[in-house]
Formats: C-alpha cells, sequence, structure tokens
C-alpha cells in the first residue's frame, strides 16, 4: 500500500498541471455565459472531463493502442494518439487565436460583448472535444508512469476535485484582470503548438512551457502592481 502512495501523490501533482490548461479553457469560454450560466458550464466540463477519463480507463488496452505508428508521412510515424493531438492543437490554436483577436481588434460596443444563452450547447461541445484530447494524453501519460488501475481511477477523482474548486477562482482572477485573459489565451496558443509538435513526433518538454508562462504571469503581476503605486 505504501508503495502506491508515492506513485499517486505524483500522478495527481501531474494531472492538476496537465488539467490546468482545461480550466483556463473553460474559463475563457465561461465568460461568454450570463452569470447564471458560468458555474453550469465549468461543472459540466469538468464533471464530464472525469467521466471520459474514467471510461477511456475502462478500455485502456484499445488507449494503448493509439500510441502503436498507423502510417507513415514524408519520414515521420503518425499514431491514433498523434492524430487527435494534432487535431486538438490546430483547435486550441484556432479557438485561442479567434478570442484574441476580438479581444484586441473588435469594438467595444455592447451589442457585440453581449452573451448568447444559445451558445451554451456549444460552448458545452467545444469544452467535450477538448476534454477528449486532452484525456487521452493525460490517461497514456498516466499509463506510463504507474501499473495499477486503482491509483489511475483514484487520482483521476481526486484531481477533478480539486479542478472544480479551483476553476472559480481562477476563472473569476482572468474575469477581474483582463490583461490576464491574453495572458491565458497566449498560454493556449503555446499549449496548442506542443499538442501539434508532439503529433508530428516533436516532443516539446511541458515544464519549459509552464515555466515561460509562470515567468510572464510573474512579470505581469509585478508590472500590475506598479501600476497601482502610481
Amino acid at each position: 500500500m505504501m508503495d502506491a502512495i508515492v506513485p499517486l501523490v505524483s500522478l495527481i501533482a501531474l494531472e492538476v498541471i496537465l488539467g490546468i490548461d482545461n480550466i483556463i479553457f473553460i474559463s475563457i469560454l465561461s465568460d461568454k455565459l450570463p452569470d447564471n450560466q458560468r458555474n453550469r458550464l465549468r461543472f459540466w466540463g469538468i464533471g464530464l472531463a472525469m467521466v471520459m477519463r474514467l471510461l477511456l480507463l475502462a478500455f485502456i488496452s484499445w488507449i494503448l493502442k493509439l500510441d502503436k505508428i498507423l502510417f507513415t508521412l514524408f519520414d515521420t510515424g503518425f499514431s491514433g494518439k498523434g492524430l487527435i493531438l494534432i487535431a486538438g492543437g490546430l483547435f486550441l490554436l484556432y479557438k485561442s487565436t479567434k478570442e484574441i483577436y476580438h479581444k484586441t481588434e473588435e469594438t467595444n460596443e455592447p451589442q457585440l460583448n453581449m452573451p448568447k444563452e444559445s451558445s451554451f450547447g456549444r460552448l458545452l461541445l467545444e469544452v467535450i472535444l477538448l476534454d477528449l484530447v486532452f484525456s487521452v494524453d493525460s490517461i497514456i501519460t498516466a499509463v506510463g508512469m504507474v501499473q495499477e488501475l486503482w491509483v489511475m481511477y483514484t487520482a483521476v477523482i481526486v484531481t477533478v476535485g480539486i479542478m472544480l474548486v479551483a476553476s472559480k477562482p481562477i476563472s473569476d482572477f482572468i474575469k477581474k484582470h483582463p490583461s490576464f485573459k491574453v495572458l491565458a489565451l497566449c498560454f493556449l496558443m503555446m499549449i496548442g503548438v506542443s499538442l501539434l509538435a508532439e503529433g508530428f513526433q516533436f516532443k516539446i518538454p511541458k515544464g519549459y512551457i509552464y515555466f515561460s508562462m509562470a515567468f510572464a504571469f510573474f512579470v505581469d503581476i509585478m508590472q500590475m502592481k506598479t501600476i497601482k503605486q502610481r
């Protein structure tokens, strides 16, 4: 039992770090909805991520087959996982670029910025699509770290609980500080590039991405404090 504690804690820590991408994406999308629907989107988005990962764990043998090369093109092998990551990377790049454009280029007329209730289903579908990409990546990563299924199930449930608690404060913080929304979108763009690169068999260490974004976040905090002091 004690031998499983260290892998469990390590896996939970890794899953929480990987889940930050998901929380930021859901937080940015929920900002498009009326106040009474934002918590609902966060709950459903993160809850469905848990259900999806638990279901994928039930088909773990099939998931592992996604890591096998399906075909080779220009000396680059493409697996099922790689194709999913490429699709997810392109989707993330498209969404983040589009949101940055709306944030920086469009006018601030009220009628353009009013949230639409009818968009809840569409936004939830976008969350589910990205959940699928992150879930496949997360499960394959988990299999590489631990062998016991109960450890993976426990890590997924605990991680989702942490994400549910953290999602609202993160969402409120991004909403309160618009400059951090652009920073968060840039972070999602970097994750999109990372997914694309990994899909083409070129792995960018995620530590580099998280460190660079943490540094940018620190600089933004310092700048905000300097402006307040003035």
